[in-house]
C-alpha cells in the first residue's frame, strides 16, 4: 500500500483520537453541569455538541473518499471500517452526553438527592476512564485490552442499578421529587447507554485486529452477571 494511503489514514486516526478527546470532555462537563446544576455550563455542553458530529461527518467523508479512490486491500480497509464504525460510536455518546445537559436545563430547583449525585459522579468517572483505555488500546491496536475494557461495563451496569434503586427510594419517600427523579432516572440510562456504546468500541478495536464481529458486552453475553455482581459487591 502506497506511503500516500498510509499517510492519510493516520490523519484519520489522528481525527478519530481527536473526536474522542472532545467526547470525554463532554462527558465530564455535562455531569459536572448537572450535579451542580449550572445551567450557563449545560448550555456551553449542548452547542458544542455540534462540533463532536461535524468531525465525525468530516472523517466518514474522507474514509469514503480513501476507500474509493486507493482500494485498500483487506486490512487497510478493515482498518477504514473501524475508524467509521468507532467514530459513529463515539458520536452518539457525544450524543448522550448533550443530553444529560439539556436535562440540567430542564430542572428548577437546587433541591437536589446527593446520594445519587455522588452516583452519577461515580458513573462518570468510570465511563471516563473506560473511554480513555479504550483510545489506548485502538492507538496500540491491543484486542486483549480492548477486552479487558469491555467487561468493566459490568460495574456500570451495577453502579446503573443501584443509582436507579437510590431515586425509585427517593420517588417513595417524597412525592413533591417525583419530576427531579425522573430527570435523574433519565441521567443514569444516558451514563448507562455511554457504556454500551464504550462496549462497541473494544468490538470494533478486535474486529480491526482479527475480521471477526465478537460480542463483549458482558451484561449480553451472561444477563444473570449484574444480579450476581450485586450479591456480591452490594455496593
Amino acid at each position: 500500500m502506497s506511503q500516500t494511503f498510509n499517510d492519510k489514514l493516520k490523519v484519520l486516526q489522528k481525527t478519530y483520537m481527536k473526536m474522542g478527546i472532545n467526547v470525554s470532555d463532554q462527558i465530564y462537563q455535562s455531569i459536572k453541569a448537572f450535579t451542580e446544576n449550572d445551567q450557563k455550563l449545560a448550555n456551553e455542553v449542548v452547542k458544542s455538541d455540534s462540533k463532536v458530529n461535524d468531525e465525525e461527518v468530516d472523517l466518514e467523508k474522507e474514509a469514503l473518499n480513501l476507500i474509493a479512490l486507493r482500494q485498500p486491500v483487506a486490512s487497510n480497509f478493515r482498518s477504514i471500517i473501524t475508524l467509521l464504525k468507532a467514530s459513529s460510536d463515539l458520536e452518539r455518546i457525544g450524543d448522550h452526553a448533550s443530553s444529560i445537559a439539556r436535562e440540567t436545563l430542564r430542572i428548577n430547583t437546587d433541591n437536589r438527592i446527593p446520594e445519587v449525585n455522588d452516583a452519577i459522579n461515580q458513573m462518570g468517572l468510570k465511563i471516563r476512564g473506560m473511554l480513555e483505555s479504550s483510545l489506548d488500546a485502538y492507538v496500540h491496536n491491543d484486542q486483549e485490552a480492548a477486552k479487558l475494557v469491555a467487561q468493566e461495563d459490568i460495574l456500570i451496569d451495577k453502579k446503573f442499578v443501584l443509582a436507579k434503586n437510590l431515586i425509585v427510594a427517593e420517588m417513595e419517600k417524597n412525592s413533591d421529587k417525583i419530576e427531579l427523579a425522573t430527570i435523574y432516572l433519565m441521567v443514569v440510562r444516558y451514563l448507562e447507554r455511554i457504556g454500551d456504546h464504550i462496549v462497541n468500541l473494544s468490538e470494533w478495536i478486535v474486529y480491526n485486529s482479527t475480521g471477526k464481529i465478537v460480542e463483549l458486552n458482558p451484561g449480553k453475553i451472561e444477563p444473570e452477571l449484574i444480579a450476581k455482581e450485586l450479591k456480591n459487591n452490594p455496593k
